[in-house]
């Protein structure tokens, strides 16, 4: 959860807003934890992502897969138990991963 919490406070540094992190163990073998944002530009979708890999780069920790980095409105970041959904508002809404997976737990982050 340590882990999960740091990735919010990047997403909260770098303006990322309605940042939910969902406990999805229960629910599938995927991963444990996702953690959905939303930006309002693809510059903005981009410097999120890259506060989040370095910060997670800090605690030795590197993405196993990331993906929408160059030109998307949704860029996944991967790390085996934890998957980071970066979206445009547009996106998130038009996907709406929340309501997909209504049964995972809600998280709360201390976010400052």
């Amino acid at each position: 959860m340590e882990r999960v919490q740091k990735i919010a406070q990047a997403l909260y540094d770098k303006k990322a807003s309605n940042i939910v992190g969902l406990d999805i163990s229960e629910i599938t073998t995927m991963a444990s934890y996702f953690v959905i944002c939303s930006c309002g530009s693809t510059t903005q979708l981009r410097a999120c992502a890259d506060e989040v890999e370095e910060k997670m780069e800090e605690l030795g920790i590197l993405p196993k897969h990331k993906e929408g980095y160059n030109g998307g409105t949704w860029i996944l970041m991967d790390y085996s138990d934890i998957i980071v959904h970066i979206m445009t508002e547009e996106t998130r809404e038009f996907y709406s991963l929340e309501h997909l997976w209504a049964d995972a737990a809600d998280l709360k982050f201390d976010l400052k």
